[in-house]
This record gives structure tokens, C-alpha cells and sequence, in this order.
């Protein structure tokens, strides 16, 4: 099992001992950040600095011009990294390690975009726009998000991408002092709330069948309870939670919403893979983060299985949790894996956010038992000196075992 770790340009850039120390876990690739949404980061061993503030999204290489010219939506530069070209920067100093670098490039979650051009973002059953959230149905975020996943994948020195966020985004978000968990929404809620209603996703839900007006009710009706204090109904798994959906919304709007919003979200998906692949040198791997309910949203973005492994060379998966859930995550996408596809298992491994690097060696067998042929390790910056540790012990372990090289 090849083994890579996440990490961004400012944990590389003006750390001399950085790579080398990426190198020294074990791992044979970096997947390092060239477009990222708005973070406060932790850099644990950096000689200049203990917090990054990235406070908006941004691309970290220079842009170029002609790519943009004429287009109202486009990246924004950043300005809490050194240097004109971070990414290039860090990307050279893992080369020169022996790390094999593939780029990181998130798509529809961008906060100040959402917040410079309202319009284009997803409108709940309220009326309400989440900043963060492009609407992929709108023709000018498909063009600006397809765009971006072109000049971000393909960098110098980078041999693949993984692609986050390449579908749709909807309420769940990591926000600035969260403060929404008084409505126990549960996974049928958050997809209640992350449906859209802008125009665009009107016109949509009446041509697939549903009327957009009654599509809206319905939602605000399956919702009411919530704000009177009733939890929302706990569904335990992906099925389960479509099943609810189903049986709230009614079948057959839920279907003609589903068949609406997978298509929308599908074709997305292949123009950003065909467009990054017809720019891109032979043998470049192009990934998606995904999760295998094609109605869940988010950074992994749910994905009909067997449909994007058609058309992309695979999958980032997470893959956290306890055996059944890792089970139940992976699944669906290895019983769809052909000879040369990739399924990567993305195991935490901070402990402060929820990883278990001591148990990294046991997760990844048990993934590889599972048909995963990757790792993927979050997050080689963020971890702090006893996690990177406890990595490196496990792929020592793995190594000596043949898992992997």
C-alpha cells in the first residue's frame, strides 16, 4: 500500500528540516495543498511560526493571467506565505527529499467567493445563501471551478491530484464560532437544509419531475419539528438515511431531486477530470474525495461508486471510525476497483482532532483486508511530534510486513 501525507506549503516553506522530516515517516508521497478554502492551522514544528491564519481561500502558485482574463470569478492570491510560488517552492524541497508530490486543490467551498457573489451560492428552503457553498448547477461555477481544477492540479513537479470538494457542498462546514448545533439536524436534516433552491435548482427539480414550490414545503414541513426541540430522524447508515428522505420529501420528488442533483454533480465531475487530464503529461493520476451515498455533501462529495470510477483513476475515502464504518465507507468503491484504479483510505492521525495513530498499523490492514490499495495520512503538518512518531513506528511495522514498499 503506497502511503502519502497531507500537508500545506506553509508547513515546507521556510522550514529547512520539513521535508526531510515528511520523508523520514515513511511515506513515498506528499499530497500537498495548491488550492485551499479559509483555515487557522497549527504548525507544531515550524522555526517561524506556531499558527497559520489562511484567511480566505486561495491558490498558492501564481496565476496566469490569460487563463482568467475576462472571467468575473476566479481565484484569490494569498498573502500569510513567503514567496511568489509557496507551493512550487515546497514542492521542489519534497522532490529533493525523495517525496513524490501530487497537488491538493479544493473547488466548491470558497467562502469569500460565496461572499463577493451571493448569486452564485446554494439557497436553502428558507431563502438563506451559504457563503461557502458555489451552486455547481450554475454555469459561471462550472466554468470557474473547472478552471481552477486545470491550473491547480497540473503544477510543475506534481505527478497526479486529488481533487476535494467536486460536487456539491451544502450546510455541514467547519465555521468561523459555529453556532447551529441548538437544531439537531442528524445526516436527513443536514441534507434537508444543504438542498438549493436558487433558480437554477428550480428549473431543474420541475424538468426532472418535481415542483419546486412543493419540493420546498415539503422540506419546510420535515424540518418544523427540529426547531420545537424534536430530534430529526436518526437513519444509522447511508441507506437508512435515504430511505428517511424518501419517506419525508415522498418518493418520487426525493427520486426526481436525487436524479437532478447526481446528474448535476456527475457531469461536473467528468468535465473537472477530462479537463485536468487533456492538460496534464501521461500517467498523471487524477482522484476525487469521495463518499459513497451519492446524496451526502460535503469536501468528500457523495459519488455513485461505479459511476466515477468509470471516469476517474479513483478515490480518496475516509475511513476513520470503528471496523464496520471503515467497512461500510470502502465497500461500495472496492467492488467497483479495476486493475490499475485506485482506492485510498484517509486514516487521522492527529490525536487532537480524533486520529488514533497508535492503531494506524491495525486501520491500515484492516483497510488493505478491505481492497484499499492507498493511504492516506491527515495530516502530516497538523500532527503533533508523538503522533508523527506513532506514523512512523506503524509504517515501519506495515513495511516490514510487506504492506507496503
Amino acid at each position: 500500500m503506497r502511503a502519502s501525507a497531507f500537508v500545506y506549503p506553509w508547513d515546507i516553506v521556510g522550514d529547512p528540516a520539513a521535508a526531510g522530516r515528511v520523508a523520514g515517516l515513511g511515506v513515498q508521497q506528499a499530497t500537498l495543498a495548491a488550492a485551499y478554502h479559509t483555515t487557522r492551522a497549527l504548525t507544531p514544528r515550524h522555526p517561524r511560526h506556531r499558527i497559520v491564519t489562511a484567511r480566505h481561500s486561495a491558490v498558492y502558485y501564481p496565476q496566469d493571467p490569460a487563463r482568467w482574463s475576462g472571467r468575473e470569478l476566479r481565484p484569490y492570491r494569498q498573502d500569510w506565505v513567503a514567496g511568489a510560488d509557496p507551493y512550487g517552492e515546497a514542492a521542489t524541497a519534497l522532490a529533493g527529499a525523495g517525496v513524490e508530490v501530487h497537488s491538493w486543490v479544493v473547488l466548491a467551498h470558497n467562502s469569500r467567493l460565496g461572499e463577493e457573489y451571493p448569486a452564485v451560492t446554494v439557497r436553502n428552503a428558507y431563502g438563506d445563501r451559504y457563503p461557502w457553498a458555489p451552486c455547481i448547477a450554475r454555469p459561471e461555477v462550472r466554468a470557474y471551478a473547472t478552471a481552477l481544477a486545470v491550473e491547480a492540479a497540473v503544477r510543475p513537479g506534481t505527478a497526479g491530484t486529488e481533487l476535494e470538494s467536486c460536487g456539491w457542498y451544502g450546510l455541514a462546514h467547519l465555521h468561523a464560532h459555529d453556532k447551529i448545533g441548538g437544531g439537531p439536524l442528524g445526516a436527513v436534516g443536514t441534507y434537508l437544509m444543504s438542498l438549493c433552491f436558487c433558480e437554477v435548482c428550480r428549473g431543474g427539480y420541475a424538468a426532472a419531475g418535481a415542483d419546486p414550490e412543493e419540493l420546498r414545503a415539503a422540506v419546510l414541513r420535515a424540518l418544523g419539528p427540529v426547531w420545537h426541540g424534536r430530534a430529526a430522524p436518526a437513519a444509522g447508515d447511508r441507506e437508512g438515511e435515504w430511505t428517511e428522505i424518501a419517506a419525508l420529501l415522498g418518493d418520487k420528488p426525493a427520486h426526481a431531486v436525487a436524479d437532478w442533483r447526481n446528474g448535476v454533480a456527475g457531469s461536473f465531475q467528468r468535465e473537472a477530470v477530462a479537463a485536468v487530464r487533456a492538460a496534464a503529461p501521461p500517467g498523471f493520476r487524477v482522484l476525487l474525495h469521495a463518499d459513497p451515498a451519492p446524496h451526502r455533501c460535503g469536501a468528500n462529495v457523495g459519488v455513485d461508486p461505479a459511476g466515477v470510477l468509470a471516469h476517474a483513476d479513483g478515490v480518496v475515502v475516509p475511513s476513520g471510525g470503528g471496523a464496520a464504518e471503515r467497512a461500510a465507507a470502502l465497500g461500495p468503491f472496492t467492488a467497483h476497483r479495476r486493475a490499475g484504479t485506485t482506492v485510498a483510505a484517509n486514516l487521522t492521525v492527529v490525536g487532537g482532532m480524533g486520529g488514533q495513530p497508535g492503531t494506524l498499523a491495525a486501520d491500515a490492514a484492516h483497510a488493505a483486508s478491505l481492497g484499499a490499495t492507498e493511504l492516506r495520512l491527515y495530516h502530516a503538518g497538523l500532527a503533533n511530534d508523538a503522533d508523527l512518531s506513532a506514523v512512523a513506528d506503524a509504517l515501519r511495522d506495515l513495511g516490514r510486513e510487506g504492506a507496503i514498499p
